[in-house]
């Protein structure tokens, strides 16, 4: 059974797909962080997205607002899990890794256009 908390730190791809489709992401309050590889972004993103490659994570973490809901992506889901574990270890409480990561949001919004 997983606790609400570890919960709350997980959302599957296709609710973000949707939040995404809607216009829920783009929210003031909201940060969308892609820790791919440079290589990967320049093939395909998100828009609004902001690109910052797991290595360099903790370098940059001062261009990650502590105040607002960081949703974190990659190509499947486990390097964000890395930088969602880093992130939160650094005292960020709103941290949410897109579990199945770009892969399967890209289907659920390939879907949703169709």
């Amino acid at each position: 059974m997983m606790n609400s908390d570890q919960d709350k730190h997980h959302i599957s791809s296709g609710n973000f797909a949707l939040k995404y489709v809607n216009g829920e992401l783009e929210d003031a309050n909201v940060e969308v962080i892609d820790v791919r590889e440079p290589m990967e972004w320049e093939m395909i993103h998100l828009e609004d997205c902001k690109h910052i490659p797991l290595g360099s994570l903790p370098e940059r973490l001062e261009e990650i607002d502590a105040n607002k809901t960081i949703y974190l992506l990659c190509a499947h889901g486990i390097r964000s899990l890395h930088a969602a574990n880093f992130l939160l270890r650094q005292g960020y409480a709103d941290v949410v890794n897109v579990d199945g990561g770009l892969a399967e949001v890209l289907l659920y919004i390939e879907q949703k256009e169709e």
